[in-house]
């Protein structure tokens, strides 16, 4: 049977045969968690046959997993414009839509399925569960326009007198008392044994943080010296035996062996909590030697939906996750080494005007805005071609080598170092060597197959160095464990 297409013209028996065969190969890749090659296929199924609802639905897929939201969500309109009547083309906008925290225009996709389907239970579920959300949304923002919202500070005051029981055998801190050396060695045993620390030093770490971050400038000023090492590390995302292994590997941070971890500490990976109060326990230990980057997974959205709330009120409680969300806000959005090169999560502007002086003052107490320099400083993806695009994850921007090369000369520097993206040997160097790619996430999501990396500088030179790594054997934890329950279902 022949098919429509777009322009009119009839599609043949051995196109539409050729389609198909694509789309089977790309569904085979999908199977085997080759999301990549997916894409690739089913981009050549749509060349042939560009009406067809399944292929973009199903690329749509193989981007969500991928994190190109903003891809998954164009490819998710065009199967509803397509065939409205695929209803398997709603989940995906839904997905999508989700992904990028706009959950009522999920609701909307979620209400257009279950009238469809009234007697479909699971349709049903993910319409109340994604109902559940709006409206517990709508309550919080009600709530925190009658009351004040608490300071970090005071709500520590009331957790202070927290009792330790007599069993606790963990590693302890005084009340006056910072984190030592001692403290963290014995903390970091303590994880690997699976063993959580006391609310009680959980909750002063991150009052000590919150207190510290607040002090420091948007953009960070490092100076290394000529003979000094300093590592760069890209995204952790909740895996911590990973980050044992990098220690392990590179040696433990200290006053001679600074590091900068790149953002994206949690989400995903279910054993974040012990990822995060690992580095801000360093941080306050080494406050001048270990340094942080807000990702954008140092967010509200994000780690409501990737597992991060969820894993802290397991572990711990409601109240700590509102307490993370505040500390966040005062996480540094850049690091500048040695006036030389510029580190940030995700990338460069929509603006060829940007200033580092822009940078220092950004106003970052807030959750990340969807445009501006903020937004792209934890977004941007770096592209192979000259100029900008519409971001494939629907936020923030592309920027190409010339783009680069324009912001490096304006500003006075050699080069920019970024995370965000998996990349199979765990760092890539575009633009001319002028835009470098670090991700510190071995077999991202226990799926990926990917390398993870981090990268060595010398005061002197500045010439990054590359350290490649496996994964490691983790506990029998999953990714995404502690993820929304919807974000489950519909993924």
């Amino acid at each position: 049977m022949a098919a429509e297409i777009e322009n009119g013209k009839t599609l043949s028996p051995e196109q539409i045969a050729e389609a198909e065969k694509y789309k089977n190969e790309a569904n085979e890749y999908f199977k085997n968690k080759v999301y990549e090659k997916a894409i690739e296929f089913y981009s050549k199924a749509i060349e042939i046959d560009s009406s067809n609802a399944v292929y973009y639905a199903n690329r749509s897929l193989a981007n969500l997993r991928t994190e190109l939201f903003g891809y998954a969500l164009n490819d998710a309109v065009s199967a509803v414009k397509s065939d409205p009547s695929y209803l398997k083309a709603y989940y995906r906008r839904a997905a999508a839509h989700m992904s990028l925290g706009k959950f009522k225009l999920a609701l909307s996709d979620f209400e257009v399925v279950s009238k469809r389907r009234p007697n479909d239970a699971d349709a049903k579920k993910k319409f109340v569960e994604c109902n559940k959300i709006v409206k517990k949304m709508a309550f919080e923002r009600a709530i925190n326009v009658d009351r004040p919202e608490k300071t970090l500070a005071e709500m520590y005051q009331s957790l202070e007198s927290i009792s330790i029981e007599d069993d606790y055998t963990g590693p302890k801190l005084s009340n006056e008392e910072t984190v030592t050396l001692e403290f963290m060695k014995e903390l970091m045993q303590w994880y690997k044994d699976q063993k959580k620390l006391h609310k009680k030093y959980a909750y002063k770490i991150l009052y000590d943080i919150d207190a510290y971050l607040r002090k420091q400038p948007s953009l960070v000023d490092i100076a290394i010296p000529d003979e000094g090492k300093f590592t760069v590390c890209g995204d952790i995302h909740g895996q911590f035996y990973d980050l044992l292994n990098i220690f392990e590997k590179n040696g433990l941070p200290s006053e001679t062996n600074p590091y900068l971890f790149n953002g994206d500490f949690v989400d995903r990976g279910s054993f974040s909590v012990e990822c995060i109060f690992l580095l801000f326990g360093f941080k306050l230990l080494f406050p001048n030697h270990f340094y942080l980057s807000r990702g954008n997974h140092e967010s509200i959205n994000m780690n409501q939906m990737y597992g991060f709330t969820g894993e802290v009120t397991a572990k711990y409680s409601s109240t700590m996750a509102d307490m993370f969300t505040q500390v966040y806000n005062f996480l540094p959005l850049c690091h500048l080494l040695n006036n030389k090169v510029l580190v940030m999560h995700g990338g460069l502007f929509s603006s060829d005007e940007v200033t580092l002086d822009d940078l220092r003052n950004v106003e970052r107490n807030r959750q990340p805005p969807e445009e501006g320099i903020m937004c792209e400083l934890l977004w941007s993806d770096p592209q192979p071609q000259n100029g900008r695009s519409p971001s494939k994850r629907g936020v923030g921007c592309q920027f190409g080598p010339d783009v680069t090369e324009n912001f490096l000369k304006k500003n006075n520097l050699e080069y920019v170092i970024r995370s965000h993206e998996v990349k199979d040997m765990g760092y890539e160097v575009a633009h001319n060597g002028k835009c470098i790619t670090v991700f510190s996430a071995p077999n991202y999501c226990d799926t990926m197959g990917n390398k993870g990396a981090y990268i060595i500088l010398k005061g002197k030179d500045m010439k990054p160095q590359y350290e490649v790594y496996e994964a490691v054997p983790h506990p029998n934890v999953k990714p995404m464990m502690y993820a929304n329950s919807l974000m489950n279902l519909i993924m």
